[in-house]
């Protein structure tokens, strides 16, 4: 079995859960790893193994590498996914992929290279989604109707002014919405299909005068003839369950991280506790305990040569839905805007 050799950037928060998904993938050796902060580079590779080194380009220049892991701040995703694929490097990069349209053009020419990119949408293979994907695919519940989805959590200041890049339009990108609620969002597409239509409106309710970026983002979406609300915060008084929402013709289908309910037209409920694989300790609840399934399975495709469902067709809809609401609530506009359509 081919051994895959990983270089990993951006040694922080997140890096801890890829750093211990990747210490128990058969195959794969963690070789290198970069930060600008040389002493967070060295604490990651003595916990993690392999080489630790002061900048993405020096690990590049001196490691032969077939896969980055990219955990960086948002507004470097697209130039370092760049840098690498253009080494045959391939790519996989922590969610936002892109902060604006110009980086999505950017990112999307990537798939013209020779080399495999991944997105870290690790939601999608809880077990609780593919639950309620399968009910849908039965056609039991029917038509969707419509849905709603909420994301209320918890944020105070030094959450962004002692990370050095979070709070700031350039480097972040933007709140919420791209931070914090980007896999929710996402799971609505997975739910409801492509989006046609969506509007937006987005304040700052508790840290104006710290951030630049929304801590509050709320939506209308049109999924053909089915309708979405949605809403995420992060002025909340804590990290409360995610809570997405099916209505469909015969059920209405409820999610709240592992616990799903189904409720019938004639009255029968349902109810699943469903077990999720175990969390790394580095890793934080909210993050969920999925990410080691999406990365084994980026490894897995690239073993066995198939598509993995991640990638830059994989997350279109996602992200352009994403870029389409800040253009709408940035706008003011009450009309809407096509979903898709660019800029």
């Amino acid at each position: 079995m081919k051994t895959y050799r990983v270089g990993l950037v951006g040694c922080g928060g997140i890096a801890q859960v890829h750093g211990a998904a990747l210490q128990e993938l058969p195959g794969v050796e963690l070789a290198a790893c970069a930060d600008i902060r040389p002493e967070r580079a060295r604490d990651f590779a003595e916990k993690y193994g392999g080489r630790a080194y002061a900048s993405l380009e020096e690990m590049l220049e001196g490691e032969a590498l077939d896969s980055l892991h990219i955990c960086t701040p948002h507004s470097l995703h697209t130039p370092m996914a760049k840098l690498a694929a253009g080494r045959g490097i391939h790519v996989f990069t922590e969610k936002p992929p892109v902060i604006s349209w110009g980086q999505w053009r950017e990112f999307q020419e990537l798939e013209k290279a020779p080399v495999r990119v991944g997105v870290c949408f690790q939601n999608r293979y809880n077990q609780s989604v593919h639950l309620l994907k399968e009910v849908l695919a039965s056609g039991e519940a029917g038509k969707v109707l419509g849905a709603r989805a909420f994301v209320t959590w918890h944020r105070e200041a030094p959450y962004y002014t002692e990370s050095g890049w979070r709070g700031s339009l350039e480097t972040e990108g933007g709140g919420v919405l791209i931070n914090q609620s980007i896999h929710t969002l996402d799971l609505l597409v997975q739910f409801l299909g492509k989006p046609t239509h969506a509007e937006a409106a987005m304040s700052n309710h508790h840290l104006g005068g710290v951030i630049e970026v929304e801590d509050t983002m709320e939506a209308y979406l049109r999924f053909g003839e089915a309708t979405a609300l949605f809403y995420a915060t992060t002025a909340h008084c804590a990290d409360s369950p995610v809570l997405v929402e099916l209505v469909c013709e015969n059920a209405t289908l409820r999610m709240e991280e592992q616990e799903v309910s189904l409720s019938w037209k004639d009255g029968t409920k349902e109810h699943f506790s469903l077990a999720q694989p175990k969390a790394p300790a580095t890793g934080k609840a909210y993050w969920g305990a999925s990410h080691s399934l999406c990365i084994g399975d980026f490894y897995d495709c690239l073993r066995e040569d198939r598509p993995f469902p991640n990638d830059i067709p994989g997350v279109r809809d996602t992200v352009e839905l994403m870029l389409t609401l800040y253009d709408s609530a940035r706008a003011g506009d009450p009309a809407g805007r096509v979903a898709n359509a660019g800029p």
